[in-house]
């Protein structure tokens, strides 16, 4: 039997790898490497932003609370408006008076217009009030994109304009790698890695150098 030791070491290189190799397509189902997938996200969103419309992020569990962080990081520091349709106290009054797989699709239509961006993160890509978000979203007029798991073609998959998709079957690697895939996104957009990153620790730093 494998030592603890080892058993962590290789936990954390299989979830490198899963992040790596995490695939991603088009609405035709086109397979594209992982820059030109960012490139194609942060292109919509930036688009998005400067039309007056927004990012709106939706997710269950652990997933929702993915996509309250990163509604607040792509508005805050991202500089795209951006929110999720994660408020304990509307999920329980929808999930109360019309059953739980309508909160997403029911906020969106509240919420949701001609141009703003769905993006919707399932580790499994088959839950019902993702996907019935994604069909009241087409209804609006919005542009998906999709982070799931598992299966490579589950349906979450099959349904957006940009799809990332992570072919690992347990949650803590499909999670952990979706946040790091956003996360990425993100942090890319403002520069990381270059003399002009704008990512909060960079800028801390040269503050900090800078002196008083």
């Amino acid at each position: 039997m494998s030592s603890l030791a080892e058993r962590t070491t290789n936990y954390f290189e299989t979830l490198a790898r899963l992040t790596r190799e995490a695939g991603v397509t088009d609405g035709t189902g086109r397979a594209m490497t992982p820059g030109d997938g960012i490139d194609d996200f942060l292109a919509r969103g930036r688009a998005a932003h400067q039309a007056g419309n927004k990012l709106i992020f939706i997710g269950n569990g652990a997933s929702a609370s993915m996509a309250s962080h990163y509604a607040l990081d792509f508005s805050k520091n991202g500089g795209m408006r951006s929110l999720a349709f994660s408020d304990a106290a509307m999920l329980t009054a929808l999930v109360n008076d019309i059953g739980g797989d309508a909160i997403f699709s029911e906020q969106i239509g509240y919420h949701a217009r001609s141009g703003d961006i769905l993006v919707a993160i399932s580790s499994s890509g088959t839950s019902p009030n993702i996907l019935q978000g994604v069909a009241r979203a087409r209804e609006v007029g919005c542009t998906v994109i999709t982070f799931s798991g598992f299966a490579p073609d589950n349906p979450l998959r099959l349904s957006g304009d940009l799809n990332f998709h992570v072919a690992g079957d347990e949650y803590g690697f499909v999670e952990t790698a979706h946040a790091t895939l956003i996360h990425a996104i993100l942090d890319l957009s403002l520069g990381w890695g270059t003399e002009d990153d704008r990512n909060p620790g960079a800028l801390k730093r040269r503050r900090a150098r800078a002196g008083p």
